[in-house]
């Protein structure tokens, strides 16, 4: 007996290698490795992520309707204008959001929790001090997680989830100063958390999120100014 097709999961299994595709040239373009004005090939995309074309340029139309790439005649997809500002707004956005979720979680994180983050802290410090750069960025996430799920809110969460989709996190360790914004600017949330006090963990995450945008943005901009006049491969695109 022959079965039918499950066409939902195939067309699941393709959205989701879509959505791949839009994460990785999305954080390409916000990391400042594919630059505004280049030209972006999606036989390249497809190879460094070894999927087909067709969900590559699914999810680089996506992009376009972002705003992140733009469809040209005769040139094909080409990442569209971005500037540090730009960047630095889209971390405004998620510091206003994560900070009310620090907020409510000061007053809702048990001691047990708030322990649980401190050894977090902990692990960060030692993958830091091993020079283990993607065990950080993996702990980052899981510490401002616990947080930001701690806020008691699903529709901030969701908000947050939307924002957070913009940082460009496989490429934590290429951004001058992350590494060391996770070491530092932690401690501060950790104790206001510890203290119960909602508008010093407000700050705290607040403080935290903008500077990373700042160094975010100065990294942007430092690549662009490097950039400038220089020869690459147009739409040359890194192996994943």
């Amino acid at each position: 007996m022959n079965l039918p097709v499950d066409g939902a999961r195939s067309q699941n299994k393709r959205v989701q290698l879509s959505d791949e595709a839009a994460s990785y040239v999305r954080e390409l373009i916000m990391s400042g490795q594919l630059r505004p004005g280049q030209h972006l090939r999606q036989e390249q995309v497809a190879a460094a992520l070894e999927i087909s074309v067709t969900p590559v340029r699914e999810g680089l139309l996506s992009l376009r309707a972002e705003g992140f790439l733009q469809l040209q005649p005769r040139r094909g997809f080409v990442v569209a204008p971005l500037a540090p500002a730009d960047i630095r707004d889209l971390f405004i956005a998620q510091a206003l959001i994560a900070g009310e979720l620090a907020a409510r979680a000061a007053t809702t994180l048990t001691e047990e929790q708030i322990a649980e983050l401190r050894a977090l802290q902990g692990r960060i410090d030692e993958a830091a001090s091993n020079g283990d750069t993607d065990e950080m960025e993996r702990l980052n996430h899981l510490f401002h997680r616990m947080v930001n799920t701690s806020g008691g809110s699903g529709k901030l969460l969701w908000f947050l989830g939307f924002i957070t989709k913009y940082v460009p996190r496989r490429f934590y360790a290429t951004i001058g100063g992350w590494p060391d914004a996770s070491l530092h600017d932690h401690s501060a949330i950790v104790r206001a958390l510890a203290s119960h006090d909602p508008e010093a963990a407000r700050r705290a995450v607040t403080d935290h999120l903008r500077h990373a945008g700042d160094l975010l943005a100065d990294h942007f901009a430092s690549n662009s100014l490097d950039s400038a006049g220089a020869s690459s491969p147009d739409g040359a695109v890194p192996r994943s």
